[in-house]
């Protein structure tokens, strides 16, 4: 956890501090990075970084709980069109709804989805605890669904998590490895075509890849 003094800086100087972090995460992912380079992006001494975090795991780890948090919040004011979905059906809302909150923090979401999902590091012991805290809220999500008759009361709730996380990861590492060659992330991502990517991702979550006999006869 960062050092006190980082809340004890003026607000501006802690955000490029942060920003400064994000850019460097980004474009070089975790075991790549350098607090040489964080520290000359935000023009201030090494020695200061050292005052406000222990390493650079220490400041990866402060942006993860910074996105968190934002996460949840966002999560909290939303709610999917009808009630009483299916696990399919309330998991595609959750995708399109995260969509929406990744457009609020791209470059954030750019940086932590690097290094957790394109380097992998979200399966290994160094962040197993942050695997532990997805799958927590997740389970949230998932019971405040039930509560709210969102979601049908009858599924295997950590069956209906474990396609959430798997497929939630898929997608994310998707439209990072191919948002990354965009000139523009933001409007790729809500381009028509990717839309439609997506939404065959999520089509083929649902209903696999063979065609069923109807779907064959229908086709014909």
């Amino acid at each position: 956890m960062p050092k006190p003094t980082l809340f004890n800086l003026p607000e501006q100087k802690r955000r490029l501090i942060l920003q400064a972090a994000i850019d460097e995460f980004a474009e070089y992912g975790f075991e790549n990075a350098s607090i040489n380079r964080i520290v000359a992006r935000s023009d201030i001494a090494k020695g200061s970084f050292y005052q406000y975090f222990e390493n650079k795991e220490d400041i990866f780890r402060h942006l993860l709980l910074m996105l968190e948090q934002e996460k949840m919040a966002f999560f909290q004011e939303q709610h999917p069109p009808q009630k009483n979905l299916d696990p399919f059906a309330y998991f595609r809302w959750m995708i399109k709804a995260g969509l929406e909150f990744q457009s609020r923090y791209p470059r954030l979401i750019q940086a932590i989805s690097r290094v957790l999902l394109i380097e992998g590091l979200y399966y290994s012991k160094l962040f197993a605890d942050v695997r532990e805290r997805t799958r927590r809220a997740l389970q949230t999500l998932v019971n405040q669904a039930i509560e709210h008759g969102e979601l049908d009361p009858q599924i295997d709730a950590d069956l209906a998590i474990m396609i959430m996380e798997t497929w939630s990861n898929a997608i994310s590492t998707y439209l990072i490895q191919e948002g990354t060659k965009q000139a523009d992330i933001l409007q790729w991502i809500r381009s028509p075509q990717t839309q439609e990517r997506i939404d065959k991702m999520l089509y083929v979550m649902e209903y696999g890849l063979r065609k069923t006999e109807s779907q064959t006869l229908r086709n014909e």
